[in-house]
Parts: C-alpha cells; structure tokens; sequence
C-alpha cells in the first residue's frame, strides 16, 4: 500500500488519470453504441450523436485547462514546454490526434444535420485512425506527471502540493 507521501507525489498522475480513464470510456462507449447499440440503450440516434459530441467538446476542454498547467510544469519539465511536444514524434502524434478529433467532430455534426447519411462504419473508421495516438498520448502524459518524473524534474513534494491541480 503505497505511502501517504508516495500518494502526494503521485497527486497529479493519479488526477489527470482519472480524467484520461473517463475520456477511454467515452471513447469506447461511442464506439461500441455506434452501430445501433445506442438503440438497445434507449436512445434516438440524434441522442446518440449528440452524446458522441461530448467526447470531443470534453477533449478540448481538457487540452484548454492544460494550456495554464504545463507552462508551470515547464519551468522544470521540457516535455511541458509550448512546442517542445511539437516536434518530431510529438508532432506527428499531436497532429494524429487533432486531425482524428476535427474529423470526428465534422462527422458528427453532418450527421446530425443529415441523419439519413450516418455510417456507424464510418464512424468507426475515424474512431480508429486516431485511437492508438490518443491513448498513447493520454497515457505519456500521466507517466510525465508521476512521482518518478516528478522527482527526477527536480520538484519538491511542497511544490508539488502547491500546483493548481
């Protein structure tokens, strides 16, 4: 059982966990509901879209708050620093992710509009061109926050109890 302070060093990994384990689920829910699941459920397939939705307004809101967090993990993590993820590997996978997300989110919109022309294969499709990057991504981010990174950053346990998160 792990310590209390192990517990404190481990406060934001575990945090930003818990927000990365919801939006899995939110992607695989999607995606397993998509093909008339959402039916079985008790849901109109506008209902359906529109619960789709979240997963993208939820993401983006997500990546908005990062926005004021990692420039005060940058002070001592590169990985946090605007741009650092932007290059080479971290690019490719950003773009994957924002790419996946933008036609995700126009699928859902022109489906909604044109109900008639909603494609649960499509649909998956999409969902699958951006899945592995955006877990892998989601799963970097909470090893980067975690005690070890933490430590080796050179952060203090009264530092880490201080950040807004």
């Amino acid at each position: 059982m792990p310590s209390k302070e192990d517990k404190e060093w481990n406060r934001m990994a575990t945090h930003m966990d818990q927000f990365h384990s919801h939006f899995r689920y939110e992607f695989n829910r999607v995606y397993t509901l998509c093909d008339g699941g959402f039916h079985k459920e008790g849901m109109s397939l506008p209902r359906f879209l529109r619960e789709a939705q979240q997963l993208y307004s939820h993401l983006d809101m997500h990546h908005r708050i990062e926005t004021y967090i990692f420039p005060v993990l940058a002070k001592k993590m590169p990985q946090f620093k605007q741009g650092a993820r932007e290059s080479g590997e971290h690019l490719k996978k950003h773009k994957g992710i924002h790419d996946g997300l933008d036609k995700y989110d126009s699928f859902l919109r022109n489906s909604l509009e044109n109900q008639s022309e909603y494609n649960p294969t499509k649909l998956r499709e999409i969902m699958d061109g951006f899945r592995d990057v955006l877990f892998s991504h989601l799963d970097e981010e909470v090893h980067d926050l975690g005690a070890e990174s933490m430590k080796k950053a050179g952060w203090t346990l009264d530092e880490i109890r201080r950040m807004p998160m």
